[in-house]
């Protein structure tokens, strides 16, 4: 059946007619409200992936479909259009959440209906679920490297933890607070501030960052803040003369994507860390961005780190259903550990037991066209650690899905907890 990308809208479609015929896959992402300014590149994306993969013969003989949906940035929704997805659409899988309080609202429903959940997005770790796949970075694949670079390179030691308040910034915070102190930083040297999603006034805590600054030491800013948030930030850090040379910023959720929004002038030599850039210089991204652009029909579109997780994740998917025979989810999950697929790094990327993936580590500096020119990379692909060895509750914890069967299996007790501790 020929895959009909032009019938997909914001609703999910149901297309009985076809379904013996095809393979359903649902897509999960914020087209609306105030997280679509980075989820809705993520759908694009996937559409993409699955019109290509359908051009080389689909998977095991068949036209894989697309049901989209809109949870429109409510975390609730997330979990109601996961059901509708998995119980009333009949899909295999789900590719989809951008916030780590969206997957948390979706989790209960994926282990109930024991479905498929890859997820795109770096997360602040602390959990490993048998139904979900991260294919995003976990804190020592982005966070904790970009602490070091910033110590180590830039010679930081204050520093300002900015983040949106919710889980992922929260729980990412207090693993780099550990992590700072452990290296000797002081308490007095660290700030903390959250601010809510779609927060919009900075005057005063960029007012405030400004002053933290000014006490004879190199400050750096951590940022988690997520959304388009974003936007009234960077706009008030040029406002307030905010340059990267005295204060740095690092955001480890501001990608390509983001900075199209935005005026990048007075953004130039801040800082990114993530897992990929547009501006990896390897033949499988050119290839990739090629795609992409002629898919979507517009030559000024970029791609991000997320969409390379999609692209990894989705692969990933295709050759465990390849190897398992099938797009049974509980087959596929156990099919999973040990695929290993092509990143666009110019590397090729595996699937562990923790169902984290391996991942190159980068630093990227914003430049005035809206790239990232890579300032600092680490020599070898980094394993995804689902449990920090910064937190004592959580440096005791395995994740294992292959022998232990177990998300956190408590190497000291030497048993398995069972369920997921929730970190705050």
């Amino acid at each position: 059946m020929p895959f009909f990308s032009a019938l997909l809208s914001s609703s999910a479609l149901t297309l009985p007619a076809f379904a013996e015929d095809t393979i359903k896959i649902g897509i999960l992402h914020s087209l609306s409200g105030t997280m679509a300014i980075s989820e809705t590149t993520l759908k694009d994306a996937m559409l993409m992936l699955i019109d290509e993969q359908n051009k080389k013969g689909g998977v095991l003989g068949k036209q894989i479909e697309a049901v989209v949906v809109d949870p429109a940035s409510n975390w609730p929704l997330f979990a109601e259009k996961a059901r509708e997805l998995i119980e009333k659409d009949k899909v295999s899988a789900v590719f989809g959440c951008w916030t780590s309080v969206s997957r948390k609202s979706v989790l209960p429903v994926f282990k109930e209906l024991n479905s498929l959940l890859f997820y795109p997005v770096q997360y602040e770790g602390e959990e490993s679920e048998r139904n979900v796949f991260y294919t995003g970075a976990a804190p020592n694949q982005q966070a904790i490297p970009a602490v070091d670079y910033l110590m180590n390179d830039e010679k930081v030691e204050r520093w300002v933890l900015a983040g949106t308040d919710y889980v992922y910034p929260r729980t990412t915070n207090k693993i780099l607070e550990a992590y700072l102190i452990a290296k000797g930083v002081k308490p007095d040297d660290i700030m903390i501030n959250y601010t809510p999603f779609g927060h919009s006034d900075w005057q005063t805590i960029v007012a405030d960052i400004k002053k933290f600054g000014s006490a004879g030491k190199k400050t750096a800013v951590v940022s988690t803040i997520n959304g388009d948030a974003n936007v009234p930030f960077y706009k008030e850090l040029g406002n307030a003369g905010v340059k990267a040379e005295d204060i740095p910023v690092v955001a480890f959720s501001v990608g390509e994507e983001e900075l199209a929004g935005l005026d990048t002038a007075p953004l130039v030599g801040h800082l990114a860390a993530w897992n990929y850039f547009q501006s990896a210089d390897a033949p499988v991204n050119a290839e990739f961005i090629k795609t992409w652009k002629a898919f979507i029909k517009n030559d000024k579109r970029v791609t991000n780190d997320p969409m390379e997780a999609h692209y990894i994740g989705f692969n990933m998917w295709v050759k465990a259903v390849e190897k398992a025979g099938s797009a049974e989810p509980d087959k596929v999950i156990e099919a999973l550990p040990g695929i290993e697929a092509a990143n666009l790094t110019g590397g090729t990327s595996k699937m562990l037991a923790n169902h984290h993936i391996t991942k190159p580590v980068l630093i990227g500096e914003i430049q005035a066209d809206g790239q990232f020119e890579t300032v600092w990379k680490t020599p070898d692909l980094v394993a995804g650690d689902a449990w920090t060895d910064y937190l004592p509750e959580s440096k005791v914890l395995e994740a294992d899905w292959v022998d232990l069967k177990c998300g956190n299996y408590n190497t000291e007790t030497k048993k398995c907890l069972g369920t997921t501790a929730a970190a705050n």
